[in-house]
């Protein structure tokens, strides 16, 4: 798998910056995992943390899934890898866990989080509620979106020079 990923344009509309912005961030992840084994994917870091980067793709196809499907669409989706008696379990790996399923899940995840999306204005708020009730602006989505992939990429950057010694931006 090669990532392309290039930077939004610099005089975009204020959507096709936010979806722009989010896209690359997406496309860093994948890039940071990119060529990888599933052993090199699931090596987490430093112990005791159990972060990895198979963690951090689970991860994020959680956070897509609670904001553009549960929150903002208020659908009916379940978690994929969490439960209430293991809430990190999307970082709890086993050697049955693959690559190709965990990006599975998080390429369908971003796949519904664009179909939620499509159509709305970035002031139209979420059907769902969360955090004692709030609703969400779609523009707040993609922001916290954002800022939540701009700092799990800090960690990818640390993992994949952990593992093989990659570094880059």
């Amino acid at each position: 798998m090669t990532t392309e990923r290039d930077e939004p344009a610099v005089n975009a509309d204020e959507r096709t910056m936010l979806e722009g912005w989010l896209d690359y961030h997406r496309r860093t992840l994948a890039w940071k995992c990119d060529g990888l084994t599933d052993e090199q994917l699931r090596t987490a870091s430093v112990p005791p943390s159990k972060l990895s980067l198979m963690g951090l793709v689970r991860h994020m196809a959680e956070v897509e899934r609670i904001w553009f499907r549960r929150v903002l669409a208020d659908e009916d989706a379940g978690p994929l890898y969490f439960s209430e008696a293991d809430p990190d379990g999307e970082f709890h790996l086993t050697g049955a866990d693959t690559w190709q399923d965990a990006y599975g899940a998080w390429q369908t995840e971003i796949g519904l989080a664009r179909r939620n999306a499509a159509g709305l204005a970035l002031d139209n708020l979420s059907r769902g509620r969360r955090h004692g009730g709030d609703r969400f602006s779609l523009r707040w989505i993609y922001t916290h979106m954002i800022e939540e992939y701009a700092r799990h990429n800090g960690h990818a950057d640390l993992l994949r020079e952990c593992v093989d010694g990659s570094t880059g931006d």
